[in-house]
């Protein structure tokens, strides 16, 4: 049994096959279901209060601010329209439309101000924090470490800054969460079916093992990935990733249920259902959520086949609808391609990849000084808003992921390799073309794994209660006193992170490393 806020041990133990032959597929989940949904509550309250706080501010001159100035008239233009765009003068349509959905829906309810362009990050902001507390428990089996992961996301600069801004990265990141914690429960799902195979001795009736049935958490991850992708295409690294993940997973299922020939046993049994899972239910679904443009008469390009492009074509076949759609897809991507950095006048606040894990190069959303800076009654005051992730977190980034390759490579602890998945999906792409322009809000759906392998190592440092009352004690204070070095530095980077005027020391002091300026 693994006690409340115990970590469980990564493997089983070396008397596993004295015990119940089930144990081998792991342990169970906390037993204390209410308190856990308690906490999750508890935790994600204080995220809505502190990712809503003051949502509306800072505007410039009550217009958007940044990234903001595209997504958000965007998204008004298609609450005008019933859901798609259809400005052909205005060609920076760059990513698919779920993201400007949810903008528009926040522009509906509150109007066109920066509460009503907000509105709708700072919703899934807040739900991050919830799916982030589950995803943990379920990870560690650990109800403390579930609540201790739900804060570190709400101390995190970037994840507190992309859900007060009308930006797509938090949705993107939403979405991948969702779909990430649908695998994990999949995963447990998967291993409680056998768990019933081997109790009931007919799990080697095939040498492949059993069929799972449907999974309907694969499925939901599908769905999820579909949405993700339909914000931001980044959502196709995580469809790889995921899909990846799964297999790896049945494996080891089968294998700890003692299937005698596991990896066949996926391939024949569980390869096919993935791909229609993983694959063909977010290109489904990815399609469905162009449903207004596809029923509108005036959509960008939604009539391209027939004016721009001829109606005969070696893909005659397909229909002129979908052949329009990969018409207006391939100028997105041509977009892309060709947002390269400009040699003699680069962005003065671009990032590249190398300096995001411990947030080297932030970005400066808004800034004012002077007398005009809203809410100071000086002559001399900064109002800034800066995208920056929390030191005592971001600057531990490199040490967690080594350790959990470390863990991973040594241990085979399928915690640490499920975090690097998430992790890498959203942090190796961008070292494929070095040369796009590329800025630190990107790093955004990277902040939910970082958090979850800290979360993870925190479990470690606890301890276990078998250890002794000394050792946990230890382990209680090493944690206690890092949870609150974290909230400590969120605190003081606060005012930097939600606009508030400052005096000129102040924000100077904000400004720890040179690279920040």
């Amino acid at each position: 049994m693994v006690d409340i806020g115990e970590v469980p041990e990564a493997s089983p133990p070396a008397d596993a096959a004295l015990t119940d032959p089930a144990d081998r597929l792991g342990p169970p989940m906390p037993t204390d279901r209410l308190r856990g949904w308690m906490v999750t509550i508890v935790v994600t309250l204080i995220g809505g209060v502190v990712r809503f706080w003051h949502l509306g501010f800072p505007t410039d001159k009550g217009t958007p601010i940044f990234d903001e100035k595209h997504y958000v008239p965007q998204a008004w233009q298609m609450l005008r329209n019933g859901g798609y765009e259809d400005n052909p003068g205005y060609e920076l349509v760059v990513h698919p439309p779920v993201g400007k959905y949810l903008i528009a829906a926040g522009e509906w309810l509150f109007g066109y101000d920066g509460t009503g362009w907000r509105f709708a990050s700072a919703v899934v902001g807040t739900l991050c924090v919830l799916l982030i507390v589950r995803a943990g428990r379920r990870l560690t089996r650990s109800t403390l470490l579930g609540a201790v992961a739900g804060v570190l996301l709400i101390c995190d600069g970037v994840s507190q800054v992309q859900s007060r801004m009308g930006m797509l990265d938090i949705f993107l990141t939403f979405f991948v969460v969702v779909a990430f914690a649908c695998v994990l429960v999949d995963r447990d799902q998967v291993r409680g079916r056998l768990a019933v195979a081997v109790r009931e001795g007919w799990i080697n009736d095939s040498p492949y093992g059993p069929r799972l049935g449907f999974r309907w958490w694969r499925f939901a991850a599908g769905v999820a990935l579909g949405v993700a992708c339909a914000t931001k295409w980044g959502g196709l690294y995580y469809v790889a990733g995921f899909g990846l993940l799964v297999l790896v997973f049945d494996v080891a299922a089968r294998r700890a249920a003692g299937v005698r020939h596991p990896w066949r046993g996926t391939l024949r049994l569980d390869i096919l259902p993935a791909l229609w899972a993983l694959i063909a239910v977010p290109v489904v679904v990815y399609l469905g959520c162009y449903w207004a443009w596809f029923a509108s008469e005036t959509g960008i390009d939604r009539h391209a086949v027939g004016t721009k492009l001829g109606t005969k074509s070696t893909f005659w076949f397909v229909p002129d609808a979908l052949r329009s759609l990969w018409y207006y897809s391939g100028n997105v991507l041509e977009f892309h391609e060709h947002l390269v950095t400009p040699r003699d006048h680069p962005h003065p606040w671009e990032s590249k990849p190398w300096a995001w894990p411990m947030s080297l190069r932030p970005m400066l959303y808004y800034y004012e000084s002077g007398p005009g800076a809203p809410g100071c009654g000086d002559a001399d005051c900064v109002g800034a808003m800066m995208l920056i992730g929390t030191p005592a977190m971001w600057w531990l980034s490199v040490p967690m992921l080594a350790w959990a390759v470390w863990r991973t490579a040594t241990r085979l602890d399928w915690r640490y390799a499920t975090v690097l998945v998430g992790y890498l999906a959203g942090y190796l792409p961008w070292f494929l073309n070095l040369d796009r322009q590329m800025y630190f809000f990107y790093a955004t759906p990277m902040a939910p794994f970082l958090v979850l392998g800290l979360a993870v190592v925190l479990g470690e440092i606890l301890g276990s209660v078998r250890q002794g009352v000394e050792r946990r004690g230890t382990g209680t204070l090493v944690v206690a006193l890092y949870i609150g070095l974290v909230v400590a530095n969120f605190a003081w980077l606060w005012p930097i992170l939600v606009g508030d005027s400052i005096s000129p020391w102040r924000w100077n002091a904000e400004l720890w490393l040179p690279s920040w300026r």
